[in-house]
């Protein structure tokens, strides 16, 4: 059965409901999923550069990077160090298919408490690892729970949240992440003079988000859209009721039984995904992920303290810089929540192009010129690499971060918006591990040439989005295919009548199953 997501707007009549205490309250217990996978993209980069850690479990890079006349450029390329950060996405991307299911059949909750468990796991073997081997393993149980909550919290804020607020709401899981990325960059500071275990505390603070959500998600509701499609409506109209603080939820939940009928239609949704009229939607949000990595953002947020230290700044001095990249991350992506609704999709992500290209193409000339692969930049000069990296993240933080995450959940029709999503999840994780675990040796052999190699793929990201990008500012998820598939000069080839058929109006009465 393909898993529903109830969506209001076109001739649907209005919901009756308010924003409550406790929605925002379930939506922050979510979100520190979010966190979670935030706060590992941030401690990994900081935890490679600690001295303790690299002498323990990578002593040939340790030598490296201490020896005097070492290339800058190569002093950290090691592929069981780069296996450390990368190999959590490689387990996420398998984990997310897994996790679809689950989150079809069992429900959002179980979801990410699964999640949760996972994490913590993780954290233990990380943070008291003796071995590398222990290590990865710890680092594999991680992977695991990011794929369960990348799969689990969107679709859970999706679901939960009031539809004049859905966005701002979606958006808060991106906001979770650089919040995350942040408080990562503040502990690995914090830690790198604390010897010799700085690193374990590092890796062991991860426990307290997961913790939080593991007890968090006990006290909060499962989404009305999940108790629905399995079975359970008069729960799940308890449910709307209590989440939306309103008597009278009626037409909502007659929206949400509507939807989950449509969905019942189709029983194998994957199988649908590949039929042509899925083809927009699916290669949208494939490329979204795809190119949401090759900005280059995941390379510099994973090792941004490796990337200070190569231009010259010493360690703590190269953590602190990360600490500055996060806070930039984290209100930048505040921009998003508040103009992703009134300027739109594409007008983020073209300005950003625009932007991230500059910087990227300025930061390769400064290092091509000046950073040899001995010695180091003069103070002026790695500052304003530190700044136009802090520009280059604003860019990334107000668009392509965000609306890699938004643009997929809103495209795909009902019947296949989860195994879509599972697509959009799994590309994602296969690339940021391919990122992950090429960055260091791809410095090392390019040099300041890597830059330029993410510049000349934001260009084409530009192409992307200005020809076959369609904008979805203000048109209701379920009209998307009438009012921008069919519509687009180039999609609309796809949208074979005999393939695509219209979907019926939702019921405006009071659904039978409650007489």
């Amino acid at each position: 059965m393909a898993p529903a997501i109830a969506v209001g707007g076109g001739d649907m009549p209005v919901f009756e409901g308010r924003i409550t205490v406790y929605v925002v309250a379930c939506v922050i217990i979510a979100a520190f999923g979010g966190l979670m996978f935030g706060y590992d993209i941030g401690i990994s980069g900081g935890v490679t550069a600690m001295d303790d850690f690299l002498e323990r479990f990578f002593p040939r890079v340790y030598e490296k990077k201490k020896h005097a006349h070492e290339d800058n450029y190569c002093k950290y390329d090691n592929q069981f160090l780069q296996l450390f950060t990368s190999c959590l996405y490689l387990a996420a991307l398998i984990a997310s298919f897994v996790a679809s299911r689950v989150c079809s059949k069992q429900g959002r909750r179980p979801t990410m408490q699964i999640a949760s468990f996972f994490f913590l796991v993780g954290v233990v073997l990380t943070s008291a690892a003796f071995h590398i081997s222990m290590l990865i393993l710890g680092r594999l149980a991680l992977g695991i729970g990011v794929g369960f909550a990348n799969q689990a919290v969107p679709l859970f804020l999706s679901e939960l949240a009031p539809a004049k607020i859905r966005g701002a709401l979606n958006i808060s899981f991106q906001l979770f992440i650089t919040i995350g990325i942040f408080i990562a960059n503040m502990v690995n500071y914090a830690m790198s003079n604390v010897h010799p275990y700085g690193w374990r505390l590092s890796l062991a603070i991860a426990g307290v988000p997961a913790l939080f959500l593991c007890v968090g998600s006990m006290s909060i509701c499962e989404t009305p859209t999940s108790l629905i499609e399995r079975g359970r409506l008069e729960e799940g109209r308890v449910v709307l009721q209590r989440i939306r603080g309103v008597a009278n939820v009626d037409n909502e939940f007659d929206s949400i039984v509507h939807a989950c009928e449509m969905a019942n239609q189709v029983t194998k949704p994957f199988s649908k995904l590949m039929k042509r009229s899925s083809r927009p939607p699916l290669v949208i949000a494939i490329l979204l992920q795809v190119f949401q990595q090759f900005t280059g953002i995941n390379a510099i947020m994973f090792y941004a303290p490796v990337l200070f230290q190569t231009v010259g700044f010493g360690s703590e001095a190269s953590l602190l810089s990360a600490v500055i990249t996060g806070l930039v991350n984290v209100f930048s992506t505040l921009v998003s929540v508040y103009a992703v609704d009134k300027a739109g999709r594409r007008a983020l992500l073209l300005e950003a192009v625009v932007q991230m290209f500059i910087t990227q193409s300025i930061i390769g000339i400064i290092l091509a010129i000046w950073l040899k692969p001995t010695g180091s930049l003069n103070k002026v000069e790695a500052i304003i690499v530190v700044i136009l990296v802090c520009v280059f993240v604003m860019g990334f933080a107000w668009s392509w971060g965000p609306l890699g995450w938004l643009i997929p959940s809103e495209t795909f029709p009902l019947e296949t918006r989860t195994a879509g999503f599972a697509f959009a999840v799994s590309t994602n994780m296969l690339f940021t591990f391919l990122v992950a675990q090429a960055f260091l040796s791809m410095l090392c052999n390019m040099k300041a040439g890597i830059f330029f190699f993410f510049a000349a793929w934001i260009v084409v990201m530009g192409l992307f989005a200005m020809f076959l990008l369609p904008e979805t500012k203000g048109v209701p998820v379920d009209a998307v295919t009438e009012r921008v598939w069919k519509q687009h000069w180039f999609w609309k080839r796809f949208m074979d009548e005999e393939d695509v058929k219209p979907a019926a109006k939702a019921p405006s009465g009071i659904h039978p199953h409650l007489t």
